[in-house]
């Protein structure tokens, strides 16, 4: 009896461990196929870098060339500008100033102190001269023919001064490099006294205070 029950324990045993395998569900593997894109991405991306890297070093030459070019080209107008410097003495002021005959004078109506159109034309000139070089400081001297009197001429020649340096801080000059004087009649460019005289002491002169 005791053989026979411990034949069928063997046999449950088996049935259960049989059962067990059977019942549990199979693993499936997934095998990972590889992309057919990868290669295609990673091509893509190469290609993408080298386009961008040459546009890189193509705009990288363009500039080179043209700031060599500006460099070319502002050499020629600095010379020029350096032979066109006169040294002046001015009384008041210390150390010495300079004059430049690219930094043309405008001049005025009679009794007048406003900006002609054509003298406007000038001062453009005369802007751009000075954007190009933004450590130049100059001062705006005013002047009046010899008629009227001395206080009215002085006052006038101001009002003639301001009114260019207006005109310039309005081409984009900063105030901040432009100072003005006044000295009415006194110092004519033109010493006769007639019409032509007068018209050409008229004015407003920019000197150089520093370059």
């Amino acid at each position: 009896m005791i053989r026979k029950g411990f034949s069928m324990s063997i046999i449950v045993f088996f049935l259960c461990v049989g059962f067990l395998v059977s019942g549990c569900p199979k693993k499936t593997v997934m095998k990972e196929e590889p992309s057919s894109k990868t290669e295609q991405q990673l091509a893509a991306e190469r290609d993408k870098a080298a386009r961008l890297e040459a546009e890189r070093k193509e705009k990288e030459a363009k500039e080179m060339a043209r700031m060599k070019e500006e460099e070319a080209q502002k050499q020629p107008a600095q010379k020029e500008f350096e032979k066109s410097l006169v040294a002046k003495k001015t009384p008041g002021i210390e150390g010495e100033v300079f004059e430049s005959q690219l930094l043309k004078d405008i001049h005025f109506d009679f009794d007048k102190y406003d900006v002609r159109p054509k003298d406007a034309e000038t001062l453009m000139e005369n802007a751009a001269l000075l954007k190009k070089r933004s450590s130049m400081k100059v001062q705006i001297e005013g002047y009046c023919d010899e008629r009227g009197t001395e206080e009215y001429n002085l006052a006038l020649g101001e009002r003639r001064a301001n009114s260019t340096k207006k005109s310039l801080v309005s081409l984009g000059i900063s105030p901040d490099r432009i100072s003005t004087i006044s000295y009415g009649e006194e110092r004519p460019l033109d010493p006769k006294h007639n019409e032509e005289a007068w018209a050409r002491n008229r004015r407003a002169h920019t000197i150089i205070l520093s370059k």
